[in-house]
């Protein structure tokens, strides 16, 4: 196995590309361009982080502060009990700790399911395989909201509602984890493979031992967005959890509005918490995201 080395660097560095030294405008037109594609940036960015901006500095305001008109972005009074009320709540720390562990299982049996078959269907070779890939990648096509009620009489008679289950294994398998991840495999050169082959290696070992070690750049990827579609759902959990003990944090948050809708501090500020994890998450990994969903591309 320790053949080879070259290509399997190779591999393992697809996810990062060379760095660009930035050449500045030489013209002055050159410099009034850059200048308001500057502008231009900033008045996105402000535009993008006024909404969460907003709502981490309601966290402080009193409960009329929050709708007072007119407008006034800044409290007058900064009520830290606010976000100190909230974290004391015993529901919610429970909220989020049932939410985290069930976003953490999800993941990794999504990634588990969809690396499995992507590997299927990137390197073996059977019967009615590329039908098979047809109907997988037909699934992509067919919004969740019209198989909505069909899921729901199914793991009603698996008697699967109001548990853990009913939330991580309907939707674990996933086309376009699959496409994403397969794509990424059909790049591994397969001399590799052969290389395996003739040290004894069979096809499980050399999935374990070659591809799961190069599959970092997706399995990122895929990875955080399937913990974050955990983490914000709505629909599906407000239908097959009825226990306030098994809440994800979205239902609780709803369940808190309507409960308490006059708290609307404390709102903001159990909304912030709830945001931080997926904005922490994204801020750790944000390179990587970018730079293996353009690799991705170029592939």
């Amino acid at each position: 196995m320790a053949i080879l080395q070259g290509e399997t660097t190779r591999i393992v560095l697809a996810g990062k590309e060379p760095t660009r030294r930035s050449r500045l405008p030489r013209t002055t037109g050159g410099w009034l361009a850059l200048a308001g594609k500057t502008v231009v940036g900033l008045i996105f960015i402000l535009a993008a982080l006024f909404p969460l901006a907003w709502m981490v500095i309601a966290g402080f305001k009193s409960k009329t502060e929050v709708i007072q008109t007119p407008f006034q972005f800044f409290p007058e009074v900064w009520r830290w009990e606010n976000y100190a009320q909230i974290l004391a709540d015993p529901t919610f720390s429970r909220t989020m700790l049932w939410t985290f562990l069930g976003a953490v299982l999800f993941t990794t049996l999504s990634l588990t399911i969809n690396s499995f078959a992507a590997y299927a269907f990137a390197r073996l070779e059977f019967r009615f395989k590329r039908t098979m890939w047809v109907l997988v990648i037909t699934t992509m096509f067919i919004p969740g909201m019209t198989i909505l009620l069909t899921s729901f009489i199914v793991v009603t008679r698996l008697s699967m509602l109001d548990t853990l289950a009913v939330l991580v294994l309907p939707g674990a398998a996933a086309a376009a984890s699959v496409f994403f991840i397969r794509q990424f495999y059909l790049n591994i050169p397969a001399s590799l493979e052969e290389a395996a082959m003739l040290d004894g290696c069979g096809r499980f070992a050399i999935f374990v031992r070659i591809f799961l070690p190069l599959s970092k750049p997706p399995f990122i990827v895929m990875g955080i967005t399937a913990f974050l579609a955990y983490w914000n759902s709505y629909v599906w959990p407000i239908m097959t959890i009825t226990t306030p003990e098994r809440f994800v944090v979205q239902q609780y948050l709803a369940t808190f509005r309507s409960e308490r809708s006059t708290e609307l501090g404390l709102l903001m500020a159990g909304s912030v918490l709830a945001a931080a994890p997926v904005i922490i998450l994204f801020l750790i990994f944000q390179r990587q995201i970018i730079g293996n969903i353009k690799m991705a591309g170029l592939k």
